[in-house]
């Protein structure tokens, strides 16, 4: 009876320390483990929202033209005997192009010259007969038929020499169209008539084409939508509208020029609206058949905000940028921008003047998330990082 007793009395014993031993073990357990280490900072570049008057612009897609074209065509069939420009040459009115051999036109003229002399001389005598019969006719030595019939043949020799001397004029200018010279000032084309060859004045191609480069023109497309507040432009300054030319791509400035027409129709089909401005194209950066982005100056913003184009981003719920809080954390905050244009985004709201910005590093970023500012060479290098690493929209 009592060992029956004494065993359970022991394991009893042993358990309760056993229970003891573990509790105190895991105690030990909670009060040893590390608390979780805090996100280090995110390093981005950082831009401030700047504030001074910003230029308005329209953008729209255009083609550069000539401003003037001609085809150098032969008025009269002849050989040519010489080319006296080389394709891709500037050349002036009245510069000399090609030759047609004059020899023909020289020899008809000469002709007619000489028919002038005859004439003139046979109008001369006359006049000397009439000279004579008149003073005749008035002492009744000569009768009044022979006196009206001398009368008669000096006014027909007189029409002849004019009709001679219209010849020869006529005869002077088929003369001047074998000298085929620039109309215009520009540059020459392609030439489509080598020496030798037979030129006519049906050919349809000509000689060669001169276009007029300086001033050149650019025709241009813009939504309907904006003809009135072009209009309310043009009538609130009463002088002509700035265009810009850039590239395609924006980041080359060509020329800048002023706004010379809006047509006098929109087009049905497309809703849109065409202009022609004109450049001088002193340097020649705009060139006929050329595609560039046309830029219309139509106000001017005074003391808007702008940032770097790359401070925006796009979310599902429209444009948003990081904005750094005084304590080193980002917020994520929506913005609406009126335009982007030579890399700086114009910020009608959402961003303040002065306020810090995030440029670059977004895409490492979380609203809240600490960040740390690059500055100078480790900025670059940032940029150039996240440019490679960022994801492809």
């Amino acid at each position: 009876m009592r060992r029956k007793i004494i065993i359970p009395t022991v394991l009893l014993t042993v358990l309760a320390g056993g229970g003891v031993v573990a509790l105190v073990h895991g105690s030990a357990s909670n009060t040893t483990a590390a608390p979780a280490a805090a996100p280090p900072p995110v390093p981005v570049v950082a831009g401030t929202v700047d504030q001074h008057d910003v230029p308005i612009y329209l953008t729209g897609v255009g083609t550069v033209i000539a401003y003037n074209t001609d085809i150098v065509r032969s008025q009269i069939q002849g050989q040519i005997t010489s080319i006296n420009f080389t394709e891709g040459q500037k050349v002036h009115p009245g510069d000399l192009l090609a030759q047609i051999d004059p020899r023909p036109y020289q020899a008809q003229l000469d002709q007619y010259a000489a028919n002038l002399d005859r004439d003139q001389a046979q109008l001369t005598n006359a006049l000397a007969n009439l000279d004579r019969y008149t003073p005749l006719e008035q002492k009744g030595w000569a009768t009044p038929q022979l006196l009206d019939t001398q009368k008669a043949q000096v006014a027909q020799l007189q029409a002849t020499v004019k009709a001679d001397q219209a010849l020869i004029e006529a005869a002077n200018v088929q003369l001047s169209y074998t000298r085929l010279t620039s109309p215009i000032e520009g540059v020459t084309g392609i030439r489509q008539v080598d020496v030798g060859n037979i030129i006519h004045p049906t050919d349809p191609n000509g000689l060669v084409i001169v276009t007029q480069v300086q001033p050149i023109s650019l025709i241009f497309t813009l939504p309907e939508t904006v003809l009135p507040q072009i209009q309310e432009q043009q009538q609130k300054t009463g002088q002509p509208l700035t265009v810009l030319a850039t590239s395609q791509d924006g980041k080359v400035m060509l020329d800048q020029g002023t706004l010379g027409l809006v047509n006098n129709e929109i087009l049905q089909t497309t809703g849109s609206i065409q202009l022609k401005a004109n450049f001088p194209n002193k340097a020649n950066r705009l060139w006929p058949g050329e595609l560039v982005n046309a830029r219309l100056l139509v106000d001017t913003r005074h003391d808007g905000l702008t940032v770097p184009a790359s401070v925006v981003q796009q979310g599902p719920q429209g444009a948003n940028a990081y904005v750094i809080n005084p304590d080193g954390t980002v917020a994520l905050r929506p913005i609406t921008v009126a335009q982007i244009a030579d890399g700086r985004a114009l910020i009608d709201s959402g961003l303040a003047a002065r306020e810090q910005v995030v440029v670059d590093g977004q895409y490492k970023l979380q609203p809240g998330a600490r960040v740390t500012i690059l500055h100078g060479k480790a900025a670059r290098e940032a940029a150039a990082q996240s440019a490679q690493q960022a994801p492809i929209p």
